[in-house]
């Protein structure tokens, strides 16, 4: 009932360990002395949700000191503390530090990744571990969107990779903290060529408010020949876990070509990022969500397609389709399932149908133990709504999927067939989570939706 998830040499002769409990709500910091076994606790993390396994954690000081990350005053911040555990705050302030970049113990220096004021967006910042204070921002001011750095162990020089929504990424060499281009590494620039020719609306990134103060960030592609005088179906891209966002201002790969494609196709493309997903928007935003995933999510979605539909007449009320990918799959049965009035139709890939059947130290990170809160665990789960299915509907799912095991397809498959369900579904043998392998599986994959699409929106 416990996880030892990192451990890294303190010293010749010490071992410093991450300790979790089963519940994943305790996170011990520990010290063990390899010759004689002796073991102590140095810090100890915890919160009434749930606390991360914190990969940021870096030694000093020949081990008497270390970094770390914490939510316990309502943002994530980092601290120091030595062997006593004496603890100081480096990043004070109401924002998160995403990630840190680098520490060069020799100055003090301190890099790390945040965005204060665009939870969209990542820039570079420093604080000096000596002198805390107001941090300092290092990514020039003219490159909003999302920065990415690999600094060197002196932290004087950094791999810098530079994106924005729908433009490739492009990494350069530069000398910190100057920030100085030394050097192209990587331009893409016939990718970028590419994108540029094609013709498009730009993308807009918006907040919608769904009530009670609530604010939600999301992004709109439309039709290069948009008209604000027509209706045009709306169809949403969704994720919806604490696993990951999808509303990045920062290239989005084949998913930002395959989402262009259908702009090409006269549809109108949204994302939102609701609440329980990892934005850097505080503890609070983030975990609201326990023991209540796929309730919260599907419910914070919904509102936001109806506050859509209040703030843009050019959406057509009737057209109305959502798609998602692992999380997202689960995310979009729970809102065909639980919102059978308001989606028309829905394409879940690679999904969890039954939240008991997936992988313990994630499930029960974010909604405890089954057998305390199985009514969470039950109403989270699409498999208890898919009797209210009513609109279109097309499942995926590859027979060798490691992560997500093929059982949980199969068991909405006879619960859907069980309550007289009309659906469509393919299936991929032998694929695994990303449903890649074997020749023309990609396309076949994304021509398959595309028709279900054009024939059912």
């Amino acid at each position: 009932n416990n996880y030892i998830p990192w451990m890294a040499w303190a010293s010749k002769d010490k071992i410093m360990l991450q300790h979790l409990n089963r519940l994943q709500n305790r996170n011990e910091v520990l010290l063990a002395e390899a010759s004689s076994g002796d073991v102590r606790t140095i810090l100890v993390d915890e919160d009434k949700a749930w606390v991360e396994v914190d990969t940021d954690l870096t030694i000093y000081d020949k081990g008497n000191h270390f970094i770390f990350t914490s939510e316990r005053d309502g943002w994530k911040h980092v601290y120091s503390t030595d062997l006593s555990g004496s603890i100081k705050l480096l990043t004070p302030g109401n924002y998160d530090v995403i990630n840190l970049s680098g520490f060069d113990e020799k100055t003090g220096w301190l890099y790390f990744i945040a965005s204060p004021e665009k939870p969209t967006q990542e820039y570079l910042y420093r604080v000096n571990i000596n002198k805390p204070g107001k941090p300092e921002r290092i990514t020039p001011p003219d490159l909003a969107g999302t920065n990415s750095y690999q600094l060197s162990p002196s932290c004087q020089f950094a791999f810098h990779t530079y994106s924005r929504f729908g433009q490739p990424p492009v990494t350069d060499l530069v000398k910190l903290p100057q920030h100085r281009r030394l050097k192209a590494v990587v331009e893409n620039k016939e990718l970028a060529s590419r994108i540029n020719s094609i013709k498009k609306s730009p993308a807009e990134f918006f907040r919608v408010d769904i009530g009670d103060g609530v604010l939600l960030d999301g992004w709109m592609m439309k039709p290069p020949d948009f008209d604000p005088a027509k209706k045009y179906p709306l169809f949403i891209y969704v994720y919806g876990e604490p696993a990951g966002t999808t509303v990045r201002d920062a290239w989005g790969g084949n998913t930002y070509l395959w989402h262009l494609l259908l702009t090409q196709q006269g549809y109108i493309v949204v994302s939102i990022d609701n609440r329980g997903t990892p934005a850097p928007r505080g503890r609070d935003w983030r975990k609201i969500i326990y023991r209540q995933v796929g309730i919260l999510a599907s419910a914070d979605q919904a509102a936001a397609v109806k506050a859509l539909l209040k703030d843009y007449s050019f959406i057509d009320p009737e057209r109305i389709g959502i798609w998602g990918w692992s999380g997202g799959g689960q995310m979009t049965l729970n809102a065909l399932f639980r919102y059978p009035d308001l989606y028309k139709m829905g394409i879940a890939v690679a999904f969890v149908s039954d939240q008991r059947l997936y992988d313990t130290i994630y499930q029960e990170r974010y909604m405890a133990l089954p057998q305390d809160n199985p009514e969470g665990y039950k109403n989270g789960s699409p498999l208890t709504f898919a009797h209210q299915l009513k609109g279109k509907l097309l499942i995926i799912h590859g027979t060798g999927d490691d992560n997500v095991h093929y059982q949980s397809f199969e068991k909405l498959v006879n619960e859907l067939i069980a309550n007289d369900k009309l659906f469509s579904m393919m299936i991929y043998p032998n694929r695994s989570h990303g449903i890649s392998e074997g020749k023309n599986t990609t396309l076949h994959l994304y021509r398959t939706m595309l028709n279900f699409i054009k024939q059912n929106l």
